[in-house]
């Protein structure tokens, strides 16, 4: 089947114009073949953004009509005595109205946006992407950084963060030889990215592979402090793992490594995602990268997101994906072998012994921006 068979295929299966029959057979089609499967995730998020992207330019009109009816003054006096949420980005075209007015006008509408309002969407779902970020500066600085951003033109200095390597995930070992992976989202725009041991060592690491669509970073160790880890005691799930079965986490949300007990609950993400699972477990904002266990010890998948409205469901990129990744890393990237360990060493062990076993093989990642 050809690219564009099956890109109209899957346009026919996602506007609902496929007979019985033929959804029938696409979906038996999409269970059993993981490009397929990727490909319609692929188009999913494609249309979204194009709709996103459109919701936007109309916004964007609506905003620009009100700005030239409102009365600024009165609005300003409204947000002295009714704060709203910090403004998180605003392009700033009419240089006669003041900053302070300007920055007045769009909390107001920016709070009836981001909380439905202005907008159909009901968004219940949060990657932990979104926190991290927020712990990247602090709240005058984002303050600072609005007021950057409104001043159309001016000549102004973008504040700098206080401790930028406070921006952190997780991560764990592919192989022995330093190969890491993380979530996507973790190290998107970074500048220069370090992964922490349970010793406290720190090396520096740089990105050789990246797949967004499904939230997967590949790294490597390219530090000559770093010695080989011996061999990884865990291995990666290739079949789908059952509901009810016993899961556990291992990660950094803050300093120090922390076990996230759980079950899965969903063969599916949020909003019936494929690509992923739901797990009883409650996650912080470093978690993300962070592995996903079967109680034997196998990896199933990568935590990368969590409900915000569900205490404890979070959500985790399957392992199939992070397989079929790994096939799709270019070989010039690789300086040296990547290979998989096939034996799991972790089965049969208490939950404990699994544990330290475990620790010299997950990383704390921190991403420093300039």
């Amino acid at each position: 089947m050809s690219d564009n068979q099956l890109t109209e295929l899957i346009e026919r299966y996602l506007d609902g114009s496929m007979t019985a029959e033929e959804r029938t057979q696409f979906e038996l089609l999409r269970k059993n073949d993981v490009t397929v499967e990727s490909r319609v995730t692929e188009h999913k998020q494609f249309m979204g953004l194009l709709k996103q992207y459109g919701e936007r330019l109309e916004l964007q009109k609506r905003l620009d009509a009100i700005h030239d009816e409102i009365d600024v003054h009165a609005l300003k006096e409204e947000v002295t005595i009714h704060p709203v949420w910090v403004v998180r980005m605003w392009r700033h075209h009419h240089s006669k109205i003041s900053v302070a007015a300007s920055i007045a006008i769009f909390a107001i509408l920016s709070t009836l946006f981001f909380t439905g309002k202005l907008n159909s969407h009901d968004s219940r779902f949060v990657e932990l992407r979104d926190e991290v970020s927020r712990l990247k500066i602090s709240n005058d600085q984002l303050k600072q950084t609005v007021n950057t951003r409104l001043i159309n033109g001016a000549k102004t200095t973008k504040p700098k963060p206080v401790n930028p390597g406070n921006f952190r995930g997780t991560g764990f070992a592919l192989s022995s030889n330093g190969y890491i992976v993380t979530n996507y989202h973790v190290v998107n725009g970074a500048d220069s990215i370090y992964v922490q041991n349970a010793a406290g060592e720190s090396f520096h690491s740089k990105v050789i592979y990246t797949e967004p669509q499904n939230d997967i970073a590949i790294l490597e160790i390219n530090d000559s402090t770093f010695k080989n880890l011996g061999a990884v005691p865990y291995n990666f799930k290739k079949s789908s793992t059952d509901l009810g079965e016993n899961v556990f986490t291992f990660g950094y949300p803050g300093g120090e490594v922390v076990f996230g007990p759980g079950a899965l609950t969903s063969a599916t993400g949020y909003q019936g995602d494929t690509t992923e699972y739901q797990v009883s477990i409650p996650v912080n904002p470093g978690n993300s990268g962070g592995p996903l266990l079967d109680d034997k010890g196998n990896i199933i998948g990568i935590i990368n997101g969590k409900q915000t409205r569900v205490a404890g469901a979070a959500f985790a990129v399957k392992s199939a994906y992070l397989l079929k990744a790994i096939q799709n890393i270019p070989a010039d990237s690789l300086s040296k072998s990547l290979t998989l360990n096939n034996r799991n060493t972790l089965a049969g062990l208490s939950r404990p012994q699994q544990l330290k076993k475990l620790k010299n093989y997950v990383f704390m990642v921190k991403v420093y921006n300039q």
